[in-house]
């Protein structure tokens, strides 16, 4: 050993911080259940993935070659040669559709920042299905529980999905690499150092946001990976007078972080059946119950008056949205959309239907407004209500209290199944290679055995070659 290396982490006791606390409480075991709760999260992560194959920013970061290359390096996009931007293409991409995996009292997204590092240290020597979804189910907890305790003023000017996802990868990667107590503690300390990810890039359009998932993903996992050399983070990194909360959180509350649960976070972990910004989702929800009443045909509404929490309304309030991105952040478009073709599907978002004359005159006849009483329930619940007033001179109406795929209303594994499947046959994935994803999950929900074999290639083998079609 080099004289100036540390001796080995057990020499060196974690503090009793809120670190030490998360390190202590993620050493619990993971139930079989639970396990197969993250293999959903993963096959809906990959979905997201692929579906986001083609867009211009999943491209750009195909073409992207780093200033110094290696050996080749396998991504659900494509194959590399470099590790980080292998990670870039499985994590980059996941958020561009707006349907990745949620927790909606964080608002964060833990699948795009957790799942790329877990895939990337996977390929390279196997590991059982067992090991790997119980670093899902641990990175999950940390993430979620650090974002729960931010605040809601973080979110204002901070990516939570980025500033917690560098927890959140940290704890997954020091899970799958076997780290003991005090080297996970440093993990997450020097994670924590990197937080990072400003929502500026939301104000203008640009592809920072896809940076975002990566960075964290990348400064998880490499802190895990120093860790293991016996290079030290800050135990305090949460609590102190100047760690993450002092920083970056004003009306952030510490102590949460440590909150009494009954169950892993990941059961509380939602999936997002449309291909909008979540807070759409419940008017989405409320237009399609409208539909459903009129025998799921097109709503013929002269007035549409739209009333959520104020969230949605701040992020979401465009009538007139003329690129993809603005459409899926538009209540405005997400009503007419849904009002005259039904469940949405990410071709709904598609130049041919965001340029129609009838979704655009429409769209402008959608009025919006924040309700005090549903953004009271935020976020710990996502509601909205909807009312048309239609040609007929009828009045229809109706309140969502929580939207398809939260707690209250879950998608089932059919559900998240078909869903991924969606997904990637509109990013263009050969029948085959989908087919043979669906089923390696199919095979872990069913077979308790399988827990304990290699990780199924078919859940890490590149899904399309867009990588090389981008060159």
């Amino acid at each position: 050993m080099n004289p100036a290396t540390p001796e080995p982490s057990r020499q060196h006791a974690p503090s009793a911080s809120l670190t030490a606390g998360l390190v202590a409480l993620c050493r619990r075991p993971v139930a079989l259940a639970c396990r197969r709760r993250a293999l959903l999260h993963w096959i809906d992560w990959m979905g997201c993935v692929a579906a986001a194959a083609r867009a211009p920013a999943a491209q750009a970061i195909a073409r992207w070659r780093p200033p110094i290359e290696g050996a080749a390096v396998p991504a659900l996009l494509g194959t590399v040669r470099d590790p980080f931007h292998a990670l870039l293409l499985d994590a980059g991409p996941a958020n561009i559709e707006e349907m990745d995996d949620l927790d909606r009292q964080g608002i964060l997204h833990p699948g795009p920042a957790v799942m790329p590092p877990l895939a990337l240290l996977a390929r390279q020597r196997p590991r059982s299905a067992g090991q790997v979804l119980d670093a899902v189910v641990r990175g999950y907890e940390v993430m979620i529980r650090i974002g729960r305790a931010v605040g809601r003023t973080h979110y204002h000017h901070w990516h939570t999905t980025a500033t917690c996802g560098t927890f959140g990868a940290a704890a997954a990667a020091a899970d799958l690499l076997a780290l003991d107590d005090a080297q996970t503690l440093w993990a997450l300390g020097n994670a924590g150092t990197q937080a990072a990810g400003l929502w500026q890039c939301r104000l203008e359009p640009v592809m920072s946001k896809q940076l975002h998932t990566a960075h964290a993903g990348w400064a998880g996992l490499n802190s895990a990976s120093l860790a293991t050399a016996g290079f030290t983070g800050a135990s305090a990194i949460l609590e102190g007078e100047r760690g993450f909360f002092a920083g970056l959180c004003r009306d952030g509350h510490p102590d949460a972080v440590l909150s009494p649960a009954d169950a892993w976070l990941i059961e509380e972990t939602s999936f997002k059946p449309w291909p909008a910004c979540r807070h759409t989702h419940a008017t989405i929800d409320g237009v399609l119950a409208l539909r459903a009443a009129l025998g799921h045909r097109p709503i013929p509404f002269v007035q549409a008056r739209v009333e959520s929490f104020g969230d949605a309304v701040t992020i979401c309030d465009n009538p007139e949205p003329r690129t993809r991105t603005e459409a899926k952040f538009s209540l405005q478009y997400c009503v007419a959309a849904a009002a005259a073709l039904g469940p949405l599907s990410p071709s709904h978002f598609d130049d041919a239907c965001i340029e129609r004359p009838d979704l655009r005159e429409a769209a402008r006849r959608v009025e919006v407004a924040a309700d005090p009483r549903i953004d009271r329930a935020y976020p710990r619940h996502y509601g909205a209500r909807v009312t048309m007033r239609l040609s007929d001179g009828r009045e229809l109406r109706h309140e969502v209290a929580d939207a398809l795929g939260d707690p209250e209303r879950p998608l089932d594994a059919a559900a998240v199944l078909h869903k991924a499947a969606n997904l990637m046959a509109y990013g263009g994935v050969a029948e085959g290679r989908l087919a043979a994803a669906l089923e390696a999950a199919r095979t872990l929900l069913a077979d308790e055995a399988a827990m304990s074999r290699d990780f199924p290639p078919a859940l890490l083998a590149p899904l399309l070659d867009v990588v090389q079609a981008g060159r």
